[in-house]
């Protein structure tokens, strides 16, 4: 039903049922109802006819126009995350496209370590902006229909794009989580997955997520080249995983060795 239909029902169905019920007393019912008993009928009829009807018509307006506000809010977020990321992509990340550029020319030994530590420090810095960007163009997720196309799809474009194969194991229920806690868990999955591609030396990973009894849970591992100190994962990007985790109160825990690294999350079920 349309807005422009239930702007009309609510309009005609009052003076429709008054008009039906008048036409009735007069031409039918008028030797058995006085004038005086008619009159409360009829204001008894408008009373039902408002309280049944035209608060049912109401609520349908009221949802549609929370729907159209909800819609603008969304679109507005959109608009402000896309400018963003043009804003990143057409100075930060071009400029230090331009720095590289420029260390490219420098006329030092390209062997060094010094130059070495500098080209991945660069490279490091640029993929953490066009990590940045794609974030930002990718819509958030708020529907519980999309939640999980569209953290396949991140999979999926993440193995179109590097050499990386994504096993997949994910068998948790989307109704396990709210919104806020998908957008959370969205999001570090793709850094746990990023932080891989960055320094595990590895070309596989594997992610499996499922329910528990007393809520879910979520892991990233992989069998690359791992890091043996526990403060060096702070410089491995999971810090950006644990203060998320800390905030939505969820366990953390990584485990690594030389030859395995493991982020795991466990959370308890949306009520």
């Amino acid at each position: 039903m349309t807005y422009k239909q239930i702007k009309w029902l609510i309009l005609l169905l009052p003076t429709f049922s008054v008009g039906m019920w008048e036409y009735l007393r007069h031409s039918i019912l008028e030797e058995y109802i006085s004038m005086s008993s008619g009159n409360w009928v009829s204001a008894i009829i408008v009373f039902l006819v408002t309280l049944y009807f035209l608060n049912i018509l109401f609520g349908k307006l009221e949802g549609m126009q929370q729907e159209l506000q909800r819609e603008r809010s969304e679109k507005a977020v959109l608009e402000e995350r896309e400018k963003i990321a043009k804003e990143l992509h057409d100075g930060i990340a071009q400029s230090l496209f331009f720095l590289s550029v420029q260390a490219n020319k420098l006329e030092v030994d390209r062997n060094s370590s010094n130059y070495q530590k500098l080209k991945k420090t660069l490279q490091h810095i640029h993929d953490d902006i066009r990590s940045a960007i794609q974030n930002l163009r990718t819509e958030t997720v708020t529907s519980d229909v999309t939640w999980t196309s569209s953290l396949h799809q991140f999979f999926d474009d993440i193995e179109n794009t590097h050499s990386l194969s994504i096993h997949r194991d994910w068998e948790m229920d989307e109704h396990t989580l709210s919104t806020k806690e998908k957008i959370e868990l969205f999001a570090c999955v793709k850094e746990a997955i990023i932080n891989v591609i960055k320094h595990a030396e590895t070309d596989e990973v594997w992610v499996s997520a499922r329910e528990s009894e007393n809520g879910w849970f979520c892991e990233v591992v992989d069998k690359g080249k791992g890091f043996t100190a526990p403060t060096q994962s702070e410089g491995f990007g999971l810090k950006i995983v644990k203060d998320r985790a800390v905030s939505m109160g969820w366990d953390l825990e990584i485990l690594s060795d030389q030859e395995k690294t493991a982020v795991r999350i466990k959370g308890e079920a949306a009520a």
